[in-house]
């Protein structure tokens, strides 16, 4: 089992999640982030005063999917999040020891 954390532009995430479930993945969580890479924030202009923007809106999202369709869920993260231009976002996996799905007590590939 794999944990997938993509950190994708806001305005993506319905793309992202319809890719995600025409591959078969329903779960997930998504938490809104603030951060920045090579974008390194902008400048905005707010009633005549200009301040500098550090940290970028973005959003986390998690699934957690068994290892067999990995290679499947990040390719339909890519294709969705994809603009093609700076600030797409990252995708980083992690392994999972154990999943526990605590109303059932299901563990392992069934709590998924």
């Amino acid at each position: 089992m794999k944990m997938i954390t993509a950190i994708i532009k806001p305005f993506k995430l319905d793309d992202v999640r319809d890719a995600l479930s025409d591959i078969g993945i329903h779960g997930m969580t998504v938490t809104d982030v603030k951060g920045f890479g090579r974008q390194k924030g902008h400048t905005e202009l707010y009633r005549g005063a200009e301040y500098v923007v550090d940290f970028l809106p973005k959003l986390k999202l998690e699934a957690a999917v068994s290892s067999d369709i990995l290679d499947q869920a990040v390719e339909a993260i890519t294709q969705a999040a994809n603009t093609g231009k700076i600030g797409d976002g990252k995708i980083f996996i992690s392994n999972i020891e154990q999943t526990i799905r605590i109303r059932t007590g299901e563990t392992g590939q069934e709590a998924l």
